[in-house]
């Protein structure tokens, strides 16, 4: 099955890019107009997070979405073949040199990032670090399907990032740590924490949003600096990547500032061109009103109330 799979996505990839986006309008059509996938999630989302337009802006916006999502899933596919050259032309990085210099310092960096743009080739940001030493990874769920899994790990990781589960995140930066060599590791940190992994709230869009605290607590743990991905699509399949330094130390500042920072210049990203966010996930389909009635904090640790 993986071979089946590997092959057909391989062939597929070779397929010039305007193959690629012919084939993408095609699957516009069928996604927003015959199957108007997950249509009801985005229309509530758009709604709530935009009560100050009107039912048409918002339409017009949900449209687009349909329109990015799937080019996402048309660049995604040729992303497996596509030259290091070319991904450089298409996925572009400004403010590497001041991370270069806090890499080169002995310092990690942990990026913080979102469900915008095609997040798939932020992992391209490896060929902007020329021949620097260090350990590149991404957090990441592991997949139900283990075919799935293993395939998208085989293209997410030829540049040389790592996968990282998250589980594993600490152990992986610990080795690497004791090898004495500085890692960048990217959070995705926009996603619906589990019940028992809520343990902040931020309002994220004129809602009361629980959140993905890890990335700030690892990165005061282990003394990280905290760098802000924000991300542009300039054209139809080019973006570029801003990379804003937050702090080079985290200590100093209040416990979940950083947490609350990464989702005000997150809001600000996507507000920009909103088009390009994630609209289709659920993202708020946690509230603080069940979670309060159904969960407690108990030394430090979410547990089940009686």
């Amino acid at each position: 099955m993986y071979g089946a799979l590997y092959g057909t996505w391989y062939l597929l990839s070779l397929l010039p890019m305007w193959v690629h986006y012919l084939l993408a309008d095609a699957l516009y059509v069928l996604v927003a107009h015959v199957l108007r996938y997950r249509r009801r999630v985005i229309d509530k989302n758009l709604k709530n997070a935009f009560p100050e337009l009107d039912d048409a802006e918002r339409q017009r916006i949900k449209h687009r979405y349909y329109h990015f999502f799937c080019d996402y899933i048309a660049e995604t596919v040729k992303f497996a073949t596509m030259s290091h050259s070319n991904i450089k032309r298409r996925m572009t990085f400004k403010g590497v040199d001041q991370v270069i210099d806090i890499l080169k310092s002995g310092q990690s960096v942990a990026l913080m990032l979102g469900h915008y743009g095609n997040w798939e080739m932020v992992t391209s940001l490896r060929l902007w670090l020329g021949d620097l030493d260090c350990g590149w990874g991404h957090i990441y769920h592991p997949l139900e399907n283990e075919v799935m899994d293993r395939l998208f790990l085989t293209f997410r990781n030829r540049l040389g990032s790592e996968s990282i589960p998250m589980r594993e995140t600490l152990r992986w930066l610990m080795h690497h740590r004791q090898q004495g060599r500085p890692t960048m590791v990217g959070y995705i940190s926009d996603q619906v924490p589990t019940w028992q992994n809520i343990h902040h709230w931020v309002n994220f869009f004129n809602q009361d949003t629980p959140v993905f605290t890890g990335a700030e607590r690892i990165a005061r743990k282990l003394g990280q600096a905290v760098v802000y991905v924000d991300v542009r699509c300039t054209s139809r399949g080019h973006y570029e990547a801003q990379l804003q330094v937050i702090t080079r130390d985290p200590a100093s500042m209040p416990p979940m500032s950083i947490t609350d920072e990464y989702y005000r210049r997150m809001e600000t990203t996507i507000r920009r061109a909103p088009q390009y966010w994630l609209w289709s996930h659920n993202r708020w389909k946690r509230t603080r009103e069940e979670f309060d009635r159904r969960y407690q904090v108990v030394g430090g640790r979410v547990v089940e109330r009686k």
